[in-house]
């Protein structure tokens, strides 16, 4: 007989809940031998699936973090200064432990059931008042997907909130161009006209509903709004400012200039780039617009017993009650990310976000200072982290070289001009780096200009006068202990994977392995920027492909998109691909889409974002489809039919 000598895995054993005992006493109690005739009575002969799936073999757990340090091996985390929505930042320990590593947090289902989430109600409201209070505004939500798509929920929460039949929304050009991208792609759908141009030029007409304006622009430039807001209002429209968090504890919030809603990142609030996602986006505004706001909103109630207590407020907006008329089709969003950044607020509190702001505006100030010293142009003089260089007596192709030399990522505008921004991780000797590559080696430090005391100060139509971040939760826990204790009270509120099952079957309850969670926190993987050049990606490259490959061996398909970050967005990018197959045909007409009424809320939600209009197919009370209502409603709508949306296996797990 053979020894066995090769490692085995024994991952399906370890994370698959019931053993071959188990799984007998679950099939006897059904009347069945063994799990291929419970196979063969429930699954109809049409759909079941006989050949193997061509997928590599299983690895034991070890040998596959070691593999999968070697992939992370081929990113090159160079520095970057690229900007553009995404920047280094510092994970609190007590935060990275004890949250993102943390099952008791990561594993926790969606708030439905108050009464067993009142730790992560209490973060996500946390959140939300750090939200309302750094933008100057009265409400704000639980957390969206990413800037682009929270700036694309404000332009439909305008649009349903204009007098009129408005269909004109109005995009600066300032803006980060991904911002811009996405708006479009959920603009056109819809009807709604993008309008991108100069803010200072635009003039308003009776069809502009709505404007999006970057605050500070994507190239740094701070600029003031009070007349452009002034302009929209007298014109009837609304003005969102996509405005970065951080530079809030030193800039004028948007509230202040008038906005009507605020939309952005949370990234920087301790949350790592990881290459682009997931972080929590951000969107707040004004108290009228509570009943048109996308997403979960987490609000103060009382309990039986007449004591505070959290639930999920004003529900008759969202996808699962709302359906096909909801304001979005946005879920449970970025629920982890979000209650990090609120935390990075309770442990920092107003004194130490503001001093981390501070200390990223004094090297940007120092940075501005040494290239003029060195004969390079400034072009805006009012920043808050970003610098915009026009290089002098050296060519932005040597200026760009020169950093990669030096493991230095920079932003090339295109047009002659360089964009450096900094962030909460760069120290004086970065500076001193940065200002070698243009050609100030030995010649002028960080150090020196800031012994001179050189001017950084914001000018006063910008400096923020109002206070932020006053309630108590953000200025009581700020040593580790007071920290980590404060998490914990929170963590043992609420019910997770780590105290019980939680039998709810949704697409959210799995249990990653730890061995999976391991690796995102690695520098490899957590430290890379999203516009990093291609060949220092090349660990992701090979994830992203191999990962890709693999969904289309198990679905049966020939592309995947990696693109959407949650599953309604993975519906809606589904549905722009068959709407975009149906325009490319010429049969722009079909723009039916068959759901079930046992669907999650999502589906109608994203058809009717996808252009489309709702067919409602009904189903009995188990959410069995009513084939027969299915036929009828197919050939009632022949001539304009889209697409019939499935949920396989159905939402109540046929």
């Amino acid at each position: 007989m053979s020894l066995m000598i090769d490692p085995k895995s024994d991952f399906v054993r370890r994370h698959v809940g019931p053993g071959k005992a188990e799984t007998q006493e679950m099939l006897a109690f059904l009347g069945y031998d063994d799990m291929e005739g419970l196979v063969q009575d429930t699954v109809p002969d049409a759909i079941r699936f006989r050949k193997g799936l061509n997928l590599p073999a299983a690895t034991p757990e070890h040998l596959l973090l070691k593999e999968i340090k070697g992939i992370a091996e081929k990113n090159q985390v160079f520095r970057s200064y690229i900007g553009m929505g995404y920047y280094d930042t510092v994970t609190p320990g007590v935060i990275g432990r004890n949250i993102l590593e943390n099952p008791g947090w990561y594993t926790q289902y969606t708030p439905y059931q108050a009464e067993i989430s009142q730790g992560r109600l209490e973060a996500l409201l946390n959140f939300q008042t750090m939200v309302m209070d750094m933008t100057g505004m009265e409400i704000a939500n639980a957390s969206l997907l990413d800037e682009g798509t929270a700036a694309a929920e404000a332009m439909t929460l305008f649009q349903g909130e204009a007098k009129g039949d408005r269909a004109t929304f109005f995009v600066s050009e300032l803006c980060h161009p991904q911002t811009i991208a996405v708006v479009q792609t959920r603009a056109e759908p819809v009807g709604i006209e993008v309008v991108v141009g100069n803010h200072e030029a635009f003039e308003f007409h009776d069809d502009v509903f709505g404007a999006l304006v970057p605050y500070p622009a994507s190239d740094g430039r701070v600029l003031d709004y009070d007349g452009f807001v002034t302009r929209a209002h007298d014109a009837g429209a609304f003005v969102v400012m996509a405005a970065d968090l951080l530079s809030l504890a030193l800039l004028k919030p948007p509230g202040e200039f008038g906005a009507d809603a605020a939309v952005g990142n949370t990234q920087r609030f301790g949350v790592p780039m990881g290459y682009g996602g997931p972080h929590a986006a951000y969107l707040s505004a004004k108290g009228s617009f509570k009943r048109r706001m996308p997403g979960r909103i987490i609000g103060v109630s009382i309990d039986a017993d007449g004591n505070p207590a959290l639930r999920m407020a004003l529900q008759t907006r969202e996808q699962h009650i709302r359906r096909e008329k909801a304001t979005s089709n946005i879920c449970t969003a970025q629920v982890l990310l979000a209650i990090m950044a609120g935390m990075y607020a309770v442990y920092h509190g107003p004194e130490g976000v503001r001093a981390i702001a501070q200390r990223i505006h004094n090297l940007a100030g120092v940075l501005a200072h040494g290239l003029r010293r060195l004969g390079h142009g400034i072009v805006h003089d009012c920043f808050f982290d970003t610098v915009r260089v026009r290089p002098s007596g050296v060519s932005v192709e040597a200026v760009l070289g020169g950093a990669l030399d030096r493991r230095i990522n920079l932003r090339d505008f295109g047009d002659g001009t360089i964009g450096i921004a900094l962030d909460e991780g760069v120290l004086p000797a970065d500076v001193n780096d940065l200002l070698a590559v243009f050609g100030g080696e030995g010649k002028v430090t960080a150090q020196e200009l800031a012994e001179e005391g050189v001017s950084v100060e914001l000018s006063d139509t910008f400096v923020r006068t109002s206070s932020y971040l006053t309630h108590p939760v953000f200025n009581r826990y700020h040593s580790e202990t007071e920290m980590l204790r404060y998490i914990h009270k929170l963590e043992a509120k609420d019910l997770s994977l780590n105290t019980s099952m939680i039998s709810l079957g949704s697409c959210t309850m799995k249990l990653n392995a730890t061995t999976e969670m391991v690796p995102i926190t690695w520098p490899e993987f957590a430290n890379l920027h999203p516009f990093a050049p291609a060949d220092q990606a090349k660990g992701y490259e090979r994830i992203i492909g191999d990962l890709e490959a693999w969904l289309e061996e198990i679905t049966g398909f020939t592309a995947t998109s990696m693109m959407p970050n949650s599953g309604a967005n993975g519906e809606y990018t589904g549905l722009l691909v068959i709407r975009a197959y149906h325009l490319d045909r010429g049969n722009g007409h079909r723009d039916v889409c068959l759901v079930p009424a046992s669907a999650h809320g999502t589906n109608p939600a994203s058809a009717v974002m996808a252009g489309m209009k709702v067919a409602v197919v009904k189903t009995d009370e188990l959410g069995n489809i009513d084939v027969d209502d299915l036929r009828a409603k197919a050939e009632a709508h022949a001539e304009n039919l889209s697409a019939i949306m499935v949920t396989y296996p159905s939402t109540h797990g046929v």
